[in-house]
């Protein structure tokens, strides 16, 4: 049966409406990609944006190659872009699985990074727990605090949920969780809002390979920002004193107290977050674009050559 295009079933359409659809379509997809990525400074969102490049450009170079009839250059093509495809799975298979689990349980909203919280004010709340991360780590007290970004995380995501206190966040109190004389100090802290949660929060751990300089912490750290993406963990080293950052199953290390603010103000900031995602969206249309032009011009040209030498 031969393919019916749009136009077949919707005839009253203008002829051109198919490739703007086409064109718009694919676009959306790249947006969404990249909203789904969180982070705009993220290895992982720089891995899948340098993959879309790669694939745009192996479509570009299949359609000219179309065009000229080079058969054994569309197959190579082929081929590549398939495994192009199974490639970025394997390099991203704890993002993918994230990925899956959340679309699979029906929370949509998970998917997309969001977009701040208003509760958590960088003035106020933010300057009670970067003092407290300061002074933990200055006298190498381990501690892990759990922030949601939006959503409440669910329960049924930690191996325990700890201890329910419900308190106004304070850096003393932060400090007091973690002291190793109380019955609270294992485990993580549960922070929402300006509100301290719950203490002695067991989360998952993760199965990934990690050095060995990182201890259950970290690896705690990782396990629940692989399984909830609207929430960030920020460990604190027990032997260093070093300060980490969890996100999306992804750990930076080590950051100063002024590295770690602007991470977390990034994150709790809604203008500050939309206007980057615009930004980096609108530079790799624009590389897109460029390329695109080029790898057209040239083909244009190739193929007029090749018509002028058969007249001849």
């Amino acid at each position: 049966m031969p393919s019916q295009g749009l136009s077949h079933f919707l005839p009253w359409l203008p002829s051109w409406f198919p490739g703007v659809l086409d064109v718009a379509l694919v676009i959306l997809l790249l947006y969404v990609a990249i909203r789904l990525l969180g982070d705009p400074q993220s290895r992982t969102r720089w891995v899948v944006q340098g993959f879309m490049i790669l694939i745009v450009l192996l479509m570009a170079t299949m359609y000219v190659s179309q065009l000229l009839q080079l058969q054994l250059l569309q197959f190579v093509l082929e081929k590549l872009l398939i495994g192009s495809a199974v490639g970025i799975i394997v390099i991203l298979q704890s993002e993918f699985r994230r990925f899956l689990e959340q679309l699979g349980r029906g929370k949509l909203r998970q998917l997309f990074p969001s977009s701040g919280n208003g509760k958590l004010q960088p003035d106020n709340v933010l300057d009670k727990i970067l003092d407290a991360v300061r002074e933990l780590s200055q006298k190498r007290i381990g501690a892990l605090l759990l922030l949601e970004t939006h959503e409440p995380i669910d329960a049924a995501e930690f191996r325990s949920p700890g201890v329910t206190l419900n308190a106004e966040i304070s850096s003393e109190l932060i400090q007091t969780l973690f002291q190793t004389t109380t019955a609270l100090h294992d485990g993580a802290v549960l922070l929402r809002g300006s509100r301290i949660v719950a203490a002695s929060v067991i989360l998952p751990l993760t199965e990934k390979s990690l050095s060995r300089q990182l201890g259950t912490r970290h690896r705690a750290a990782i396990g629940i920002t692989e399984r909830v993406s609207d929430c960030l963990c920020i460990v604190i080293s027990e032997e260093t004193g070093s300060i980490s950052l969890a996100e999306q199953g992804t750990l930076q290390r080590p950051l100063t107290r002024s590295r770690l603010r602007e991470l977390l103000e990034l994150r709790f900031s809604p203008a500050v977050e939309r206007e980057t995602v615009a930004q980096d969206f609108g530079r790799l249309t624009r590389q897109i674009g460029s390329q695109g032009k080029i790898l057209f011009k040239q083909g244009a040209r190739l193929f007029s050559l090749k018509s002028s030498k058969r007249k001849k």
